[in-house]
């Protein structure tokens, strides 16, 4: 065998080596934060329920709390003046807060 035939033929087989390696099992996913686990009812939000919390000072338990009531996929702690995204998603939950921490609405988007 010539040597640009031989060189030829141990490339190919070091390129079918690193793709076999890269074809093996997925790399586990880490685990997604809790107020990211969707809700009890399949994501969409449903603010009613998380009423209960206004007038409550908005700590993480508080706003996981809402947001599984609300049945949400996600919650956010909205400051006031705090600039936020206008897109309306109907797996979020927006937590109102006045400036000393207590949510003052609930409300989906």
């Amino acid at each position: 065998m010539r040597p640009s035939n031989t060189l030829s033929l141990l490339s190919a087989a070091l390129c079918a080596a690193l793709l076999a390696g890269c074809a093996g099992l997925p790399s586990p996913q880490p685990a997604a934060p809790q107020w990211q686990t969707p809700g009890p009812r399949g994501g969409t939000c449903d603010a009613a329920p998380a009423q209960k919390v206004l007038g409550k000072q908005s700590t993480a338990s508080v706003t996981e709390q809402a947001r599984v009531a609300s049945g949400a996929a996600m919650a956010r702690v909205l400051q006031p003046n705090q600039p936020v995204t206008r897109d309306f998603n109907p797996e979020r939950l927006n937590l109102v807060v006045d400036g000393s921490g207590r949510i003052t609405a609930a409300r989906c988007g």
